[in-house]
């Protein structure tokens, strides 16, 4: 009987590991054996690693917390209590982000906090809307009005919406005339 080789099965195999083990030190990138060891530790790290980041950016969030909340005399534990007292459902790390960036904001959480851990009943803040969602609404008026500018693929999207039938076989001034 015939010797097999596994010819084109065997080095496509031998070849895609190799690829994937680009850029590794030493014979780990040159060698097929050592490829395949390297790449098997390396997603173990990878899976760990992935876990262990979650835990080392929540890390983070909690130090930034923490130390925004002693700037406003609480604990962060106390902080979290009174959150939670208050029904104020917010993650650490949109909390983290209105530490460094909008302490205003975070100080009134922490006033919250220490009503709600005083037993006082706390209302929910008003949140204010900001003046770029109003602007972004007043555009996507003017765009409504102004369809010359709109693209054909955009424009027919439109015509679907409003219950036009007819448009996909429509060219774009036959569809402005449609629309208006």
């Amino acid at each position: 009987m015939a010797r097999v080789k596994g010819g084109n099965v065997s080095k496509n195999r031998r070849r895609k590991v190799l690829k994937e083990a680009k850029g590794y030190f030493g014979s780990k990138h040159r060698l097929y054996k050592t490829a395949q060891e390297q790449l098997f530790h390396s997603g173990a790290y990878a899976f760990r690693d992935r876990k262990q980041n979650k835990r080392n950016f929540r890390k983070l969030w909690i130090t930034r917390i923490n130390a925004a909340c002693r700037e406003n005399d609480i604990s962060y534990s106390k902080f979290i209590a009174g959150l939670n007292k208050a029904g104020i459902e917010i993650n650490r790390k949109m909390l983290s982000e209105m530490a460094i960036d909008d302490a205003k904001s975070f100080t009134g959480l922490c006033e919250i906090a220490k009503k709600a851990l005083k037993g006082e009943v706390v209302k929910a803040p008003k949140v204010e809307a900001k003046k770029e969602v109003k602007e972004e609404s007043k555009a996507s008026s003017k765009k409504t009005t102004d369809l010359s500018t709109k693209t054909l693929t955009e424009l027919k999207q439109i015509a679907k919406e409003k219950g036009i039938k007819g448009y996909t076989s429509m060219k774009k001034d036959e569809l402005l005339t449609a629309l208006k």
